[in-house]
């Protein structure tokens, strides 16, 4: 058994100007995985980069509001809902509540600096 609480992952800014912390990383835990796992948030009022990942992305949302833009498809937001974006598909978040978005990502293949693009 491994286990990790989520307040001893660092949060650090991703490129996308997201806030995460990796929770489950194949590179950075004694785990034998093909995917990644982070927990992120993005404050009331702020929008992520556009990006895209070879990877897909499978994001689950945990609290919050907002407008989630695929492929220039918008989808509302909130908690309870997933959401799955495809290898390359462009996409950006918006926080239209009050509150912070929070949300778990998984990304398979794991996530890697390389595999990912910032659009602006």
């Amino acid at each position: 058994m491994w286990k990790v609480a989520l307040g001893d992952r660092p949060e650090f800014v991703a490129g996308d100007h997201t806030h995460l912390r990796e929770i489950l990383h194949p590179a950075k835990s004694p785990l034998e995985l093909g995917y990644s796992l982070a927990h992120g948030r993005l404050s009331p009022g702020q929008r992520s980069k556009r990006h895209i990942l070879t990877s897909s992305e499978v994001y689950y949302f945990i609290s919050g509001q907002g407008r989630f833009t695929i492929n220039d498809h918008v989808t509302l937001i909130e908690a309870g809902l997933t959401v799955y974006v495809q290898p390359g598909g462009e996409q950006f978040l918006e926080n239209t509540g009050e509150v912070d978005i929070e949300f778990l990502c998984l990304v398979d293949p794991a996530w890697r600096e390389e595999d990912e693009s910032i659009l602006e």
